[in-house]
This record gives structure tokens, C-alpha cells and sequence, in this order.
């Protein structure tokens, strides 16, 4: 199947830049670029060409919608080869976590940082949440919002005065198109190269849990730390307060997390400035 590649993509209104370091941020289910935010804006400002792109089907970018992680992977790859990027930085958050593993491994020489953030490996779904994706969609919403904000967010705290997280949330599920969140969810349920993934990968990688959350608790992420290779380099990292949905909910503590580790291990002589 052929998928677009002419995808939205949010640069923070700057064109990318031969010299400096890419980052890649990849959205999680039934997502678009627009989780991103704060991190993308961040890395613009600071030396980086930024790409956040709307996978296929998603938000802006035209369908057909991948069916597969392994599609979704090497559509990513596909978009960095296709702007002239020979090395990027990979940061998925939940589905685009799968997909920045499976890129990862399918190009080691391609990426130079993996960033795995709210992961796990398998992801199952609960066959509840995948029954109402595809009967019951405004069902499927209020329980992935119940398992993703912590209890905080929940009451209607939020790291932004005056902005609901989790209404914000359920609106922008709603936006997608009808089937888009039964199909990643189905996605990341079937995806069972995670362990062969990890073990494949070449470059540093971080994996950012949140202590809050339900879907891919911090303890669930030994089985895949334990799966990369003896010699990589891994840091995991726990923020304390947050769910699953934490770069909503902690968007600086997702942001130190990441610019903190890019900055450790600058690669090819490109350093963050």
C-alpha cells in the first residue's frame, strides 16, 4: 500500500537546516502533531530542525492510515530520506514509541537517539477498549481518558490555567476520522517485534515513564529495557505526579527529560546549543 508523503508537518515555522541536529516526534494513538508542543517549540529554539508530523490518516495528512507499526516505521524513515535527512532523533510517545523502536532497528545507522516515552513491550490492549474503538468511539474516549490522566487532571488540574486536559483530549480523538483510533489501536496490539527491535538498536535511548500511569506503568517497561543489546546505552527516567498523557500534564518535565538526555550524547558532532 502506498502512503503519503506529503504529510503535515509542524517545523515551528522554521525550515530545516543542513548542520544541525533533527528530531523526529511521533504521536501517539489517534493523535496528531499537536501533543508535541511545547518539546517541538523547545528544540526549534535551540539549534534543531523539528519534525512532527501527522502520521498518515491523522489530523492533516491524507489516508490511507497504516495498518501495521512496521508501516508506520518505515513511512517515518521514508518522510527523513525523503526531505534529505540522513541521521535523525526519534521521540514516539505511546504508538509512536512502537514506531520509533521498529525504525530504529530498521535504520541503526540512521538514528541517533531513541526516545520511548509511556512504553511498553507487547502493548496489549484490553479487549474492552478495542471492542468500543469500533462500536462504542465516545465510549473508547472516557476510558482511554480515564487510564491516561492521573487523578489530578482528572478533578481538573492542569499545567495550563483554564485548559481541561482531558476534555482537550477527547476533542482531539474526536477530530480523527472514523476507524483511525480502532486501527492504531489494533496496531499496537498485534506489534510483537519489540524485544527483536530493542536488540537491533544502536544508538542511546531513553525510556520516560510517568508514576501515574495506567496504561504503561513504569514496571511494566523491564521485560523491553531488559531486551536491548548488553553494550546500549539506556537512562530511564520517572516523573513523578503524571499519567500517561504526561506531556500534557507535565510538558517541562517531559521537555527536561528529553533536552537532558540529547545533550549528554551529542552525536556526529552536532551538539544542541
Amino acid at each position: 500500500m502506498t502512503y503519503s508523503l506529503a504529510p503535515y508537518c509542524y517545523t515551528c515555522g522554521r525550515s530545516t537546516a543542513p548542520g544541525r541536529p533533527t528530531i523526529l516526534f511521533i504521536h501517539g494513538a489517534g493523535h496528531d502533531h499537536s501533543v508535541w508542543t511545547l518539546q517541538s517549540r523547545h528544540f526549534a529554539s535551540h539549534g534543531w530542525n523539528v519534525l512532527a508530523p501527522d502520521l498518515p490518516g491523522h489530523g492533516r495528512t491524507p489516508g490511507p492510515q497504516a495498518e501495521c507499526i512496521e508501516a508506520l516505521a518505515d513511512w517515518v524513515l521514508d518522510l527523513a530520506a525523503s526531505l534529505g535527512l540522513e541521521q535523525v532523533a526519534l521521540a514516539g510517545h505511546s504508538m509512536g514509541s512502537l514506531v520509533a523502536l521498529e525504525a530504529a532497528a530498521r535504520a541503526p545507522r540512521r538514528v541517533t537517539h531513541l526516545m520511548l516515552i509511556g512504553s511498553v513491550a507487547p502493548m496489549p490492549v484490553a479487549p474492552a477498549l478495542l471492542d468500543a474503538t469500533l462500536s462504542a468511539p465516545d465510549r473508547a474516549h472516557a476510558m482511554i481518558n480515564s487510564w491516561s490522566y492521573a487523578p489530578g487532571a482528572q478533578l481538573g488540574a492542569s499545567s495550563i490555567p483554564g485548559i481541561n486536559l482531558t476534555a482537550l483530549n477527547e476533542r482531539l480523538m474526536q477530530r480523527q476520522a472514523p476507524g483511525v483510533l480502532h486501527r492504531d489501536m489494533a496496531a499496537c496490539n498485534a506489534y510483537t517485534g519489540g524485544f527483536e527491535a530493542a536488540a537491533r538498536v544502536a544508538c542511546p535511548c531513553l525510556l520516560l515513564s510517568a508514576a501515574l500511569d495506567r496504561m504503561t506503568p513504569p514496571k511494566a517497561i523491564a521485560p523491553l529495557a531488559a531486551a536491548f543489546a548488553d553494550a546500549a546505552v539506556i537512562r530511564k527516567v520517572v516523573i513523578p505526579g503524571a499519567g500517561h498523557a504526561m506531556m500534557s500534564e507535565a510538558p517541562g518535565a517531559v521537555l527536561d527529560a528529553l533536552w537532558n538526555f540529547v545533550s549528554a550524547f551529542p552525536s556526529s558532532g552536532l551538539e544542541p546549543q
